[in-house]
């Protein structure tokens, strides 16, 4: 008898093992696949490093893009949507905007974009008293106190504060407070930012029905971070939708230069393709808007290709490594239909 318990109990505990598998299963392939992403990640990485031992010389970059005296916006920059390059910061019109923003001449992607989003509206006549603007995810950036500056009513919105603590955006200086912490008295007088800026919050990943009839809205580099590409693709659907039929959807994002197959989605940061973005415009398209034309030139300058590996740096920061793939800002144009 006691042989036969001792048999059963080797048996009882065979099949608990025997049940235990697929979990164990399931865990290894797991551990696999993280194994796989991590490899094809440092490899990727480390030819960006290799290709980031090749700095510019400093005398190409530094103290650099050049002063452009008496500048002014220009007149068709942008016509349709384009990728942040080394050749856009030595124009006049980007010697204005960043002086006109409150900030300093350097070659840096953000500065870009923001140039980029004041240059595409104030071509198209956008940027005019009595026009209302909607700012999504605005940070603490300059656009909303330059657009008030110029007699526009802007919401600027963010989101909210446990959100935002939770991604990380107020420990890195990202993230608006409120009204108060997008006051830039050299940009924009006290009593015109007074009158023009409200703020509100609001989560990109749903956007208030009650966002409507605005003349034109923005958004730099905020709708890669909703959690994949999907959902920035369907947010900036649904920015249209907050426009005056004619109006203007302006959005800067993460644009992956390495690929156009593999890429970076469902993470905290994602990198668009141009596969994507031109889905996107197909689906903008049957639903009566326009997705301006993309001049996908990423340049051939020094700063063109070389990149920017973390901890980036101030400068030069025109291409960057992200994720193990060479990636830098790209800026859209939408234009709301008739309907």
């Amino acid at each position: 008898m006691t042989g036969l318990a001792d048999a059963f109990r080797r048996l009882d505990g065979f099949f608990r093992q025997l049940n235990r598998l697929p979990g164990r299963i399931t865990r290894m392939e797991r551990a696999l696949a993280r194994l796989e992403v991590d490899f094809a990640e440092h490899k990727r990485e480390t030819r960006l490093i290799l290709d980031a031992l090749a700095l510019p010389p400093v005398e190409q970059w530094k103290g650099q893009p050049p002063l452009i005296p008496n500048a002014a916006p220009g007149e068709r920059a942008f016509p349709g949507g384009a990728l942040c390059r080394q050749e856009s910061f030595r124009a006049p019109y980007f010697s204005y905007w960043t002086g006109r923003l409150g900030d300093s001449l350097r070659y840096h992607r953000k500065l870009w974009e923001f140039v980029f989003i004041a240059q595409a509206l104030w071509e198209r006549g956008a940027v005019r008293t009595g026009a209302r603007a909607l700012g999504f995810g605005v940070g603490l950036e300059p656009l909303p106190a330059f657009f008030a500056s110029q007699d526009v009513a802007v919401v600027a919105t963010d989101l909210a504060l446990d959100g935002a603590v939770e991604m990380g955006w107020v420990d890195t200086l990202q993230h608006a407070h409120g009204k108060e912490s997008l006051r830039r008295p050299a940009v924009c007088p006290d009593a015109l930012f007074d009158r023009n800026v409200s703020f509100r919050e609001c989560d990109m990943n749903a956007v208030p029905a009650d966002l409507v009839d605005f003349d034109f809205c923005w958004s730099a580099c905020a709708l890669e971070h909703l959690g994949s590409i999907e959902k920035g693709l369907a947010f900036i659907e649904r920015s249209v939708e907050c426009l005056k039929p004619g109006g203007w959807a302006i959005h800067t994002t993460e644009f992956n230069l390495s690929s156009d197959v593999a890429t970076v989605d469902h993470m905290e940061t994602v990198l668009f393709r141009r596969r994507d973005l031109e889905a996107l415009a197909q689906r903008l398209a049957a639903k009566g808007h326009r997705m301006a034309v993309i001049d996908w030139n990423p340049g051939d300058e020094p700063l063109d290709v070389y990149y920017d590996v973390p901890p980036y740096k101030p400068q030069p920061h025109v291409k960057v490594a992200l994720a193990g793939f060479a990636a830098t800002s790209i800026g859209l144009i939408v234009q709301r239909g008739d309907q």
